[in-house]
Formats: C-alpha cells, structure tokens, sequence
C-alpha cells in the first residue's frame, strides 16, 4: 500500500474496535439509506404505464427511467468504493446521499420525459457512490461476531429492498391518486433522505484527515470504459432501442481483460490499484461470491419485471394489484434473510446451497402454473410456490453477502463492496434486458402471455441453476480443505498493516 494512502486507512482500521458507542445507531442510518437507493431499482417498474401516459413518452424513452438508473449506478460503484477508502466513507456518504435527495426531488418535478431521465442518471450516479460506503463503514465499525450480525442486517437489506420494490410502488401508487400520482414514488425519497443526512452527521464516525494517495486514473478508464461496453447494449435493448451496438461486448470483454492486467502492473510498481489482484486472488470467498451474486441477479432481478408485464398488461391489474400479486416472495424473502443471519455463521456456504434449491423448486413451479393453470385462478396457485422460491432467496442473497465480504480487509472495505454490488448490477442488467426481451418475443409468436412468462421465468431459472452450481463447487472446496464457516477476523488480523 502507498504510504499516503495508509495514512488515511490506518486510523480508521485502528478505529474499528467495535467499541463506538454510536455504531449501531451508525448501522440504522446506513441500513435505511442503502434499503432507499436499492428500491428504486425495483420500485420504479410498476409505474412506468403512468409516466408513460402522464408525459406522453414513447415505450423505448419511458425504459430508460429503469435502465438509465442501472447504467450510471453500476458504473460509479468500484471508483466511488475507492474514494471511500481513501478520503473518509463519511463524507463520501454524506455528499451522495444528499445528492441522492435533490435529484429524487428533481425526477419528481420533472416536466417532461427527458429531464425525468436525465435526472434518474444523475439520481443513479449518487446511489452508485453511496453504496459501497455500507458495507465499508460495517467493516470499519465492527469485528469479530458483531460484524456478522452486522452485515446478517445490511445483506437482509439488500434482499428485501429488491423484493419489496414492486409492493412498495404499487401501495404508492394506490395512494397518490390522479394522473401526477408516479411523482410521489420520488417525492417520498426526500423527508426519509433529510432525516438520513442529519441523523448520519451526527452519528457516523469521522475519518482521520489525510491526502487521497495514489488514484488509478488509468483503471477508473479502464473498468470504466469495459463495463460501459457491458451495459450499454443490454439497456438500450432494455429500452427498445437499436441492436447495433452489441459488438460492443467484445470490446468489454477485451477492455476489463486489459484492466486486469493493468491492475497487476500497478500493484508491481508498489502503488495502490483501483482493485488490488489479491482481493480477488487471496482473500477466502470473495471471487466465488462475487461470481454467485452476478448470475444470480440475472435471473432474480429480470424476473419481476417480467411479471409486471404479464399482471399488468395481460391481466389488466393495477399497479397495486400486480405488486401485491408477488407478496409471499417478499414475505418469505424477509423472514428468511433475518433468520439467514444467524444461521450462516454455523452453516456458511451450505446456507446458500440449500436456498438455491429452494429458490429453483419455486420457480419451476411458478413457470409450470402460469402456463397450465387459467390466468384467473393461477394467482392463488402461486402464493406457496413464491413464498418457496423468496425463503430460498433470503438464504442466498443475505448469506452470500455476508461470507463474500467478512473477511476483506478493512482498508479495501469500500472498494470490494463497489466490486461486488458491480457484478449484481451487470447481472441486473442482463436479466431485465434478456428477460422481458424473450417475453415479448414468445407472446408475439407462440400461445399468448401465459407461455410467454412460463419460458421467460424458465430462462431466469437457468441463471439460478448455474449459481447454485458454482455455490456447490465453492461449498465442496471449503469441505475437501476443511474450511469452516469462522468467524470474520478482528480490525487488527482484517487489516494488514
């Protein structure tokens, strides 16, 4: 590490004693800001028909209220992780939350559908440097069991936010009646994300002062540049827009293999890389969680806005309706991601193989329901089925969360979870472009809605069976060293000096 970075990093490692009377008070803060830039991944899909009607916006422009959120959410995390180590997660956190704050109130009162975008990029970009403070300042405050109950609260927050997203937006909906009523799934941000501000200045701890250190500007280009290539495509077909710029994943592909390599020669030469080669190649678990989480999001974030369409669009439910239809995923998903916390202690990465197979009955059963069972009743049939597949979700998402990041050391705390929530936005991408993509395909050409939402879950599904494949590999390799699911290590042991 470079010896000016280290003089930022090392009094908030020494920090980190688990002492700080304010640290779980802190956790409540984090926890509600990061459950509020989470739902708006979500939240927003029940309410596209009313922005769509409202402004008068064309289907493909409309998408990009979703899609354009994704897009700069993903592209700030690993740099705004970095910063955070850096230069103090408080402040980063403190700056993007009450950016966070403005441009929701500004998509909000925003008068047409181009300013609404523009402002959702910018809403995006403030999530995305928000995020990877969470988990960094979980590191920073605790240790040894209290950050595993810790990070059991922060991972059930993640899961849940995306489960509870379509729910909430409906119940908003409901609420706010009349033609401007979608502003106020915006508009709400604002008093929970003032009270945030002012709760987190206060509470959260502050970073000793020191320079920012060596920044890899050449990386940021890089990553940068690579995921930008990744993404774009996947949103414009997201949106409805051209399919020419798919020859753009190769050049993705090239540009992260030469980050990758660039990473390396930056660590050689002694200075600090955006993303240091022994995250991902020595520290136990990260790699194979962090490669769990991204397929997992392809099938578990494409999925609900494949049922939007179908309840929406060809069972005429309202939004309300059509998010109430998936309440036992998202109570199932809760109670088992606060149950999940204290299991994966004992259990680790078993935890996790048991919730995918739990997650794959459910949704095989879904797909075979929505297919044969008449659309009137199939709703009813669903409820066991969904509430199956959420309780295995809460088993995956909070767990893999928690063992992927326990045992990073806290001065790479910032970047390793902008890493990882990367890799569960690219997924996130490719689900809800894939997904909804092959829904309208096989309702134009097959037998109509219902086999055209039974291929597109099936299509989710298959994302799910290739992560419980590599949770099963990851779960026998722990077995065949004789690894067990230990404690997180102490600030002294995370940190190496």
């Amino acid at each position: 590490m470079s010896p000016q970075l280290r003089t930022t990093v090392q009094p908030d490692a020494q920090r980190a004693t688990g002492q700080d009377p304010k640290r779980w008070h802190a956790l409540w803060v984090t926890l509600v800001a990061g459950f509020m830039i989470l739902l708006d991944v979500t939240i927003v899909s029940v309410a596209l028909p009313s922005v769509q009607r409202d402004l008068g916006a064309t289907p493909s422009s409309v998408q990009w209220v979703v899609s354009g959120y994704a897009l700069t959410f993903a592209l700030a995390l690993v740099v705004a992780g970095r910063l955070g180590d850096a230069v103090g997660r408080r402040r980063i956190f403190l700056v993007s939350l009450s950016a966070f704050v403005v441009c929701s109130a500004a998509v909000g009162a925003a008068p047409s559908i181009g300013l609404v975008v523009l402002a959702r990029l910018l809403q995006g970009v403030s999530a995305g440097f928000m995020a990877p403070q969470n988990s960094a300042l979980i590191q920073q405050l605790f240790t040894g069991s209290e950050r595993a109950r810790a990070f059991g609260l922060f991972s059930a927050t993640v899961g849940i936010s995306s489960a509870v997203g379509p729910i909430t937006g409906g119940v908003i909906l409901a609420l706010a009646t009349g033609t401007h009523g979608w502003r106020w799934i915006f508009y709400v941000n604002v008093p929970i994300g003032v009270a945030a501000v002012l709760l987190g200045r206060r509470l959260l701890p502050r970073s000793s002062p020191g320079t920012r250190g060596h920044l890899d500007l050449a990386g940021v280009g890089l990553l940068g540049t690579g995921v930008l290539a990744l993404m774009l495509p996947l949103v414009q077909a997201d949106s409805g827009g051209p399919r020419r710029l798919w020859w753009l994943f190769p050049v993705g592909v090239l540009l992260l293999y030469g980050f990758a390599r660039w990473e390396d020669r930056v660590s050689a030469r002694g200075l600090e890389p955006l993303v240091a080669p022994r995250l991902i190649r020595g520290v136990r678990g990260y790699a194979a969680g962090a490669a769990l989480a991204t397929v997992y999001f392809v099938g578990f974030s494409g999925i609900w806005l494949v049922f939007a369409l179908y309840f929406q669009d060809a069972l005429g439910y309202s939004p309300l309706q059509s998010g109430l239809a998936v309440t036992p995923f998202a109570i199932g998903s809760t109670v088992a991601a606060v149950v999940a916390s204290r299991l994966v202690e004992r259990l680790g990465r078993l935890l996790t193989v048991l919730g995918l197979v739990a997650v794959t009955a459910g949704l095989t059963a879904v797909a075979l329901l929505l297919w044969l069972v008449p659309p009137g009743t199939a709703i009813w049939a669903l409820v066991p089925a969904l509430l199956v597949s959420g309780i295995g979700s809460g088993f995956v998402i909070s767990p893999n969360v928690t063992m992927t990041l326990r045992e990073v050391p806290v001065s790479m705390a910032g970047v390793a979870g902008g890493a990882l929530q990367t890799g569960q936005r690219l997924g996130a991408a490719v689900g809800t472009a894939v997904l909804p993509g092959l829904y309208y395909l096989v309702k134009g050409d097959h037998d109509g809605p219902s086999a055209a939402v039974a291929l597109s879950v099936s299509a989710g599904i298959l994302a799910v069976l290739v992560s419980l494949a590599l949770a099963v590999t990851d779960w026998r390799t722990d077995r065949r060293e004789g690894r067990q699911a230990a404690p997180p290590p102490s600030a002294d042991e995370a940190h190496p000096g």
